[in-house]
């Protein structure tokens, strides 16, 4: 019988990387505004990670989740050393084909009065959209980055959806 084969550590980082580093950019580029900025913290918490890979306990969550955490604190030390706050008004990309320029001007709307509610909402609220819509994170991940359960984090979601349509509907 053969000893069981175990993918190196390169190779699950590899996968880890090729499937988060566009979510953890989207992610950092809407915490610092700044598309230098996301990718030399994007590559910051990269480098962490995979220095820190070793000490990843599965028993404690996804290594998505893990990575986002990661991300989450290279982002903030850099707003920190900057002395700015965090900020969702970042233009986003239509991603839509272009074609019906009515149906284009109806986006950009959209986009501009989702933009102005988001500037409206609390950093704490506007950082759970961020990694629920940005990166793309489920529940059990947003509870591990934001260091609470849950249904913590299921709460905290949808208050702050809830406020975002609110202000949404202030715009509209």
């Amino acid at each position: 019988m053969s000893p069981p084969t175990m993918e190196p550590p390169s190779a699950a980082f590899d996968a880890l990387y090729r499937e988060c580093a566009g979510d953890v950019f989207a992610y950092v580029r809407t915490l610092l505004r700044d598309d230098q900025a996301a990718e030399d913290v994007t590559a910051l918490a990269f480098e962490r990670a995979y220095r820190r890979r070793v000490r990843f306990d599965p028993g404690r969550g996804t290594p998505r989740a893990w990575l986002f955490t990661i991300a989450r604190n290279a982002a903030l030390d850099d707003l920190r050393r900057r002395g700015r706050t965090t900020s969702l008004d970042h233009e986003v990309a239509d991603d839509a084909p272009a074609g019906d320029p009515v149906a284009s001007a109806e986006r950009a709307a959209r986009r501009a009065e989702v933009r102005a509610a988001l500037g409206r909402l609390s950093a704490r609220d506007r950082e759970i959209v961020a990694l629920k819509f940005f990166a793309g994170l489920d529940n059990a991940e947003l509870a591990e980055v934001l260091g609470v359960s849950e249904s913590n984090a299921g709460t905290k979601l949808h208050r702050a959806m809830t406020k975002l349509r609110r202000a949404c509907d202030v715009t509209a």
